[in-house]
């Protein structure tokens, strides 16, 4: 092999080496610098993260959750008491419940003796609705009457009776005692079901302008619907305000 051929490839050799050298600096910086963003990016994402966690509390939340022990599970009268007073909302707030339960899905349906909606209009029947029936006029949802007045009824069977409206003890819309049955049935069914990934409910069981009475019956009737034995965790709290645990008693 000539002098010149051997120089020749010796040259190639070291350029081929010096082209190596660059391509592996360069996925050296790329590396470092990807390595440099995805750090970045922790650090940030830490950041946020502690924001999160770190909220600002006002004076007035700070001072009504100091009226709490956050380790105990407070007998039932005695919770609904310190929620009420615990209570930040200047509009008129609500009792919150949040149950944590066994299982994920649909719990039951419950009508809550002591929380009011519009949701459904019930009547007693009275000379007024009668004649507005007559007219062919249906402007409510439930009908009540009385064994005295259900005869005027018999002659609209045919109106009433196709669209579920007739009166019925079965029902209790054919009773003695017609504005109990219409305080009972004026309060629509809740659904209760839990959230869609955790088996938390969360329902509202009064207002805090309620009796303290009818607060404690109302979340009585929820532990009774969801059963004691398939509650985990039950805890109570106002619209704006601190939680209260309660405890569950069988």
């Amino acid at each position: 092999m000539s002098k010149t051929t051997q120089e020749n490839k010796a040259k190639k050799a070291k350029e081929q080496t010096k082209v190596e050298e660059i391509v592996k600096t360069d996925d050296t910086q790329k590396a470092v610098t990807e390595t440099e963003t995805v750090e970045t990016s922790q650090v940030e994402e830490t950041t946020e993260t502690t924001k999160k966690v770190a909220k600002k509390r006002s004076k007035k939340y700070l001072a009504a959750k100091a009226k709490i022990d956050i380790n105990k599970y407070y007998a039932l009268k005695e919770a609904v008491k310190l929620v009420k007073e615990t209570s930040l909302s200047k509009f008129e707030g609500k009792v919150e419940a949040h149950i944590t339960v066994l299982d994920i899905g649909n719990v039951g349906e419950i009508n809550f003796p002591h929380l009011e909606t519009a949701s459904k209009k019930v009547v007693i029947l009275n000379d007024t609705i009668l004649a507005e029936i007559k007219d062919g006029k249906i402007n409510f949802d439930i009908l009540i009457a009385t064994p005295s007045t259900m005869p005027k009824l018999l002659p609209l069977a045919k109106t009433l009776g196709p669209k579920g409206l007739m009166p019925n003890p079965k029902n209790g819309t054919l009773t003695d005692k017609p504005e109990e049955s219409l305080k009972k049935l004026s309060v629509a069914k809740t659904i209760l079901k839990t959230e869609k990934k955790a088996p938390v409910v969360h329902t509202v069981v009064g207002k805090i302008s309620q009796k303290d009475e009818e607060i404690i019956a109302n979340i009585e009737e929820l532990i009774k619907v969801v059963k004691a034995n398939k509650i985990r965790k039950l805890a109570l709290c106002a619209t704006i305000g601190p939680c209260v645990k309660v405890k569950i008693t069988a």
